[in-house]
């Protein structure tokens, strides 16, 4: 069988190899999910779900995913080195799509064990399987295998009020969060250059879309205002993030697996600069329009101004021409569309996120802002 990757205008069709067999660590959150749904959509190839099921997880973000043939769920910690050789034994992968991380900056402030364990620690006995998984394949297979390692522009620090991220960005992490994934990244790097393991490095600007778990900023603010709590916002709300739509996201990341050239890192961005304050307040007008208040008051009355986040990046912007100039490849919703969908399936999908508030509850108030999206 022949694999057909379609994926809009100006996609790329790939027909060159048989089936591919593609692991998404991560796979029942909120990025890995659209990969996952991406690919049982618009390929041909066995997706194996390798996820360990932590509070932000949930597999109904698979749910339409998950009754094809060609879909695999592994309960797995990708810090387990035992278990990791052993999935890479049963479904010997083509590619590696490494999405699994934790990923919400203000846990790794008071708690930065656990980021450095799952996001440092996981990764390198990721790279380690792959690694040994990848010299044992005969040679047409090996050299198609790729490791695709998903990661964040929060790596960069932060910009000021002109400039933005490229490739060529120097790393300056000021998170723990962001120091995690930075580590990750050169980890990749590394068993590249080291041990010749193909691997690919991205980094990416702010995701919102459907599933994304209710403590960041978007369905923070949409999930409150509906139970008419307030809006936290930190400090002013001036801080600036790119934002891109998820399913854009998940679009380009499977054509990047099969094109991107090993050793390369690949910036994905949105080029949808917003001012926080100014996204909570879209988010409060669409609200208004599709679902008003009893009372008529506009939700934007809940706003709350709340103590900033300690070492808060200003702002953040991506320059994705690599991307777009060698592959074609460039967001196709608008900032401006891809928000509206957003409220309109947070709206549609209340059955999904109630259940979730419990668990947001337990490890963050919903009185704290957000703005950590990947």
């Amino acid at each position: 069988m022949e694999t057909v990757l379609v994926t809009g205008a100006g996609g790329y069709i790939d027909t060159t190899f048989p089936q591919r067999t593609v692991f998404v660590t991560g796979g029942a959150g909120f990025i890995g999910s659209a990969v996952v749904r991406h690919i049982i959509a618009n390929t041909d190839w066995r997706v194996v779900n390798i996820d360990k099921l932590t509070y932000a997880a949930d597999l109904r973000n698979v749910a339409t995913a998950a009754d094809s043939p060609r879909y695999f769920f592994e309960q797995i910690d990708i810090c387990d080195a035992a278990a990791v050789a052993g999935v890479f034994a049963r479904h010997q992968p083509d590619f590696v799509l490494h999405l699994a991380a934790e990923s919400h900056v203000d846990r790794s402030i008071s708690g930065p064990g656990v980021f450095v364990e799952t996001n440092v620690a996981g990764t390198f006995v990721l790279l380690d399987a792959a690694q040994t998984h990848w010299k044992a394949l005969p040679p047409s297979r090996k050299a198609g295998f790729r490791f695709l390692h998903v990661s964040t522009d929060e790596v960069f620090g932060q910009l000021g009020d002109d400039g933005v991220f490229s490739e060529n960005t120097p790393y300056a992490p000021n998170s723990p969060y962001s120091a995690s994934k930075a580590a990750s990244d050169h980890l990749a790097r590394a068993w590249f250059h080291t041990y010749g393991l193909p691997t690919l490095v991205t980094n990416c600007s702010n995701n919102y879309g459907p599933y994304q778990f209710p403590e960041k900023l978007i369905p923070l603010i949409i999930t409150n205002a509906l139970d008419g709590h307030a809006l936290p916002v930190y400090g002013t709300g001036s801080n600036v993030r790119d934002w891109l739509f998820v399913e854009d996201h998940a679009r380009i990341l499977c054509e990047l697996v099969v094109r991107g050239i090993p050793g390369e890192t690949y910036c994905i961005g949105g080029q949808s600069e917003r001012r926080n304050i100014d996204v909570v307040k879209t988010v409060c007008a669409l609200l208004d329009e599709l679902q008003p208040r009893p009372d008529g008051t506009s939700y934007s009355r809940l706003i709350t101004f709340v103590q900033d986040r300690a070492g808060h990046d200003f702002r953040y912007a991506i320059d994705p021409g690599k991307i777009r100039d060698q592959f074609g490849l460039e967001p196709s919703v608008s900032f401006e569309q891809g928000l509206r969908s957003s409220v309109e399936w947070f709206l549609d999908n209340e059955a999904w996120w109630r259940p979730l508030l419990k668990r947001r509850t337990a490890v963050t108030p919903a009185t704290q802002a957000m703005e950590d999206t990947e």
